[in-house]
C-alpha cells in the first residue's frame, strides 16, 4: 500500500510530544508566556493569540469604565432611582433647620401651640416625604441591580463555554465560578447600594456643609478644620482598602479552585486515603481568605474610627466655641441646636461615603475579574446540529502539520504527515505521549496548528466555518464524558431533534437496550454526577451512541472499546466496521485488536509519523508496530480476559 510519511528520524520516545496542556504543565506557564529558549509564537498561532490577549490585559479598561458599561443598558431606572434616593437623603437636611424654628417658636411666647403647630408639621412631612422617596429608589436599584447580575451572568456564561481550548486549559473550574457568582453578585451590590450610598453620602454632606454656613459660618470653619484633618487619614487608608478588598476576591477563588479539584476527583481522594491532606490543602487557602478578610475589616475598622473620631471632635470643638458664644450673647440657643444637629449630622454622610467607597472599590474589582475572562479568545456559536440523512464521507490530509500547545518547550507534532481517504476505517497507533489524541484536537479545532496545512473533504481547516466543521464530525473522547441529567439527555445532546426510531436504532447496535430496560425509569433515569451510576464500559457506549445518532462524515474514537469486555469490545468492533462502510472512521487505539482490520494504520511516535500501511504490512516492515503487536497478542493469548 501506498503510503506516505514524514520525513526525519523519531526523537525520543514519550519525550512530551502530543501530551496534552495538562500533561505538559501548560498550567504552570501563564497563557501566551514564551518559554526562555523558545521561538516567539507565530503569528495566527494559539500562542500569539494568547500572547496578545496578556498585552491586552495591561491595556484593559479601566474598572469604572467596566461598571459603567455594565450599568448602561439600565441607565435609565438607575438614574431614577439613584434620583429618589438622593432626594429621600436630601429631605433629612430641612430637619435641623425646622428644629431651629420649633425651638424659637417655643421660646417666642404666647403658649407656643399655634406658632409650632406648622414647623412641627413641615417636619412630619419631610420625614414621611423623604421616607418614600427613599424607599422607592431603594426599590428601583434593587430591581434593576438584580436585571444587571442577571445579564452579566448570562454573557459571562455564554463567554465562558465559548472559549477557545487553549485559553480555558489554563483556568481553574472553582475560580470560574466563584467569578461567574459570587463577582457578578457584587455587580448587585455596588449598583444598588454602594453608588448610591457613595452618591448621597456626598450631596447630604455637601448640603450639610452649606446649610452649616447658613446657620453660622464661625462654627463651619472650626468644623471644617477637624473634618479635612480626618480626610486626610481617610485619603491614606482608601488605597489600602481597595487593594485588601482584592486579595481577598482572589483568595477566595483560589479556595474554590482547590476544593473544586478534590470534588472533581471525589473517589480517587477516598481510595488514596488523602480526605486529610485535601482537607488541610482547601483549609490552608480558608486560613489565607480569612486573613485577607480581617485584613480588609482592620482597614476599614479604622476608617471607621477616623470618622467617628472626627465628628466627635467637631461636635466637641462646636460646643466649646459655641457654648462661649451663648454666654456672650453673641449667639442664638437656637442657631447652636441647629449646627449641633448638623454635625450629628456629618456621621451619616461620611460613613455613607467610606461604605459605598469601599463597596465601590469591592465591586471595581469584582468586575476587573470578570473583565479578565471575557477578555480572553472566544469561539464563535457551534450550535448542536446534524444532517437528516448521513452526508458523504470527508477525507483528512496533515501535510508538514507542525503544533505545541502554549506555555511547553516540547513540539506535540513535528512536522506530521498523513493521508485519509474518504470512508474506511483509518487507525493512530503508537505509544502514550505520541501526538494522537493531538490529531484530533487539531480536527476539531481546539487548537490551531502552527505550520504546514491541514484539509477537511479538500478544504483547509481554517476555511470552514467552526459551526459546520464540528456539525460534520463526532468525537468520542477517551474518558467518554458523561453530563448530570437522564439518560436520555445524555443520548440527545448533540442531536436533540433525533427520532424515537432513531433512538431505538441506535441503542440497539450500541447493546445499550439491556441497560435501558434494566434501569428504574428507563430512558428517563438520572445518571448522576458525571455519570457516576454508570460503569465505565456503559459511559463509552453512551458517548458512542451519542455520536451516532450526530450521523457524522467523519467520526473519531479515542480509545473507545478501552472499558469494555470481550463480547461488548468485539460486537462494537463489528458496529465500527459497519459506520466505516459510508462514513470515514479515525480511531486512537492501544489494542491493537481493535484495528487489525483497519483498512490503514497510522504509526506515530514522538509527534511523527514514523510508518504507515494495514496491519500484515506492518507487522513486517515496521520494528515499533511489530513489537507492540507482538507483545500484545502474546499477552492476550496468555491472560484470558474475562
Amino acid at each position: 500500500m501506498a503510503a506516505e510519511v514524514s520525513g526525519g528520524g523519531a526523537g525520543p520516545a514519550g519525550q512530551g510530544a502530543g501530551a496534552g496542556p495538562t500533561e505538559q504543565g501548560a498550567g504552570a506557564v501563564p497563557q501566551g508566556a514564551v518559554p526562555q529558549g523558545a521561538a516567539p509564537p507565530a503569528p495566527g498561532t494559539d500562542s500569539a493569540r494568547a500572547s496578545s490577549t496578556a498585552g491586552r490585559a495591561e491595556n484593559a479598561p479601566a474598572p469604572l469604565a467596566l461598571l459603567l458599561a455594565h450599568a448602561r443598558p439600565h441607565r435609565r431606572l438607575l438614574l431614577t432611582g439613584v434620583l429618589l434616593s438622593l432626594l429621600g437623603s436630601g429631605a433629612g437636611l430641612a430637619m435641623p433647620l425646622a428644629a431651629k424654628y420649633a425651638v424659637e417658636a417655643f421660646g417666642g411666647g404666647g403658649g407656643g401651640g399655634a406658632s409650632s403647630r406648622g414647623p412641627l408639621l413641615a417636619l412630619l412631612g419631610v420625614v414621611v416625604t423623604g421616607a418614600l422617596l427613599a424607599a422607592t429608589g431603594h426599590y428601583l436599584l434593587a430591581r434593576t441591580g438584580e436585571a444587571v447580575v442577571l445579564r452579566a451572568r448570562r454573557r459571562l456564561v455564554t463567554h465562558l463555554l465559548r472559549l477557545r481550548v487553549a485559553a480555558a486549559d489554563r483556568l481553574t473550574p472553582g475560580d470560574l465560578l466563584s467569578r461567574a457568582t459570587s463577582d457578578t453578585t457584587l455587580l448587585h451590590t455596588v449598583l444598588s447600594r454602594s453608588v448610591v450610598e457613595a452618591a448621597s453620602g456626598a450631596l447630604t454632606l455637601v448640603g450639610t456643609i452649606v446649610l452649616m454656613a447658613v446657620v453660622d459660618a464661625l462654627l463651619l470653619s472650626v468644623t471644617a478644620l477637624v473634618l479635612l484633618l480626618s480626610g486626610a487619614v481617610l485619603a491614606l487608608l482608601m488605597p489600602r482598602i481597595q487593594r485588601a478588598q482584592l486579595q481577598a476576591q482572589q483568595a477566595v477563588g483560589e479556595m474554590g479552585s482547590l476544593l473544586d479539584r478534590s470534588l472533581q476527583a471525589f473517589r480517587t481522594v477516598k481510595a488514596s486515603g488523602i480526605e486529610d491532606r485535601e482537607a488541610a490543602a482547601v483549609a490552608g487557602a480558608a486560613r489565607t481568605a480569612h486573613d485577607r478578610g480581617v485584613t480588609v475589616a482592620r482597614w476599614t475598622s479604622a476608617s471607621e474610627v477616623a470618622m467617628f473620631l472626627a465628628t466627635q471632635l467637631a461636635f466637641l470643638a462646636v460646643l466649646g466655641v459655641g457654648g462661649a458664644r451663648v454666654a456672650a450673647g453673641t449667639m442664638e440657643v437656637s442657631s447652636l441646636v441647629a449646627f449641633l444637629l448638623y454635625v450629628f449630622g456629618l456621621l451619616a454622610p461620611l460613613s455613607q461615603l467610606t461604605e459605598g467607597w469601599t463597596g465601590l472599590n469591592t465591586g471595581l474589582a469584582a468586575v476587573r475579574r470578570i473583565d479578565e475572562i471575557e477578555s480572553l479568545p472566544g469561539e464563535s456559536a457551534a450550535r448542536a446540529t446534524r444532517t437528516e440523512r448521513r452526508a458523504a464521507p470527508l477525507g483528512v490530509e496533515f501535510r508538514d502539520v507542525a503544533f505545541a500547545y502554549a506555555g511547553t518547550r516540547a513540539p506535540a507534532h513535528h512536522g506530521i504527515t498523513f493521508t485519509v481517504p474518504p470512508g474506511g476505517l483509518t487507525a493512530l497507533v503508537g505509544p502514550s505521549g505520541a501526538g494522537k489524541t493531538t490529531v484530533f484536537a487539531l480536527l476539531e479545532r481546539f487548537y490551531d496548528h502552527d505550520a504546514g496545512t491541514l484539509t477537511v473533504g479538500g478544504r483547509d481547516i481554517r476555511d470552514w466555518p467552526l459551526a459546520e466543521l464540528r456539525a460534520a464530525l463526532a468525537y468520542v473522547e477517551q474518558d467518554a464524558p458523561v453530563l448530570a441529567g437522564t439518560l436520555r439527555d445524555n443520548l440527545l445532546l448533540a442531536a436533540p431533534d433525533a427520532t424515537g426510531a432513531e433512538l431505538a436504532a441506535v441503542l440497539t447496535r450500541t447493546r445499550l437496550d439491556g441497560l435501558v430496560a434494566r434501569l428504574p425509569e428507563g430512558l428517563d433515569t438520572q445518571v448522576g454526577h458525571r455519570g457516576t451510576t454508570l460503569s465505565g464500559g456503559e459511559r463509552q457506549r453512551v458517548a458512542l451512541a451519542r455520536a451516532l445518532l450526530r450521523k457524522p462524515a467523519l467520526l473519531l474514537l479515542d480509545e473507545v472499546t478501552s472499558q469494555l469486555d470481550a463480547v461488548n469490545e468485539e460486537h462494537l468492533r463489528e458496529v465500527v466496521l459497519e459506520l466505516a462502510a459510508d462514513t470515514t472512521v479515525l480511531v486512537i487505539a492501544h489494542r491493537l485488536s481493535t484495528v487489525v482490520r483497519a483498512d490503514r494504520i497510522v504509526v506515530m511516535e514522538a509527534g511523527r509519523v514514523r510508518a504507515v500501511g494495514t496491519h500484515t504490512e506492518l507487522v513486517e516492515s515496521d520494528a515499533l508496530y511489530g513489537e507492540l503487536a507482538a507483545t500484545q497478542f502474546a499477552t492476550e493469548h496468555a491472560l484470558p480476559r474475562g
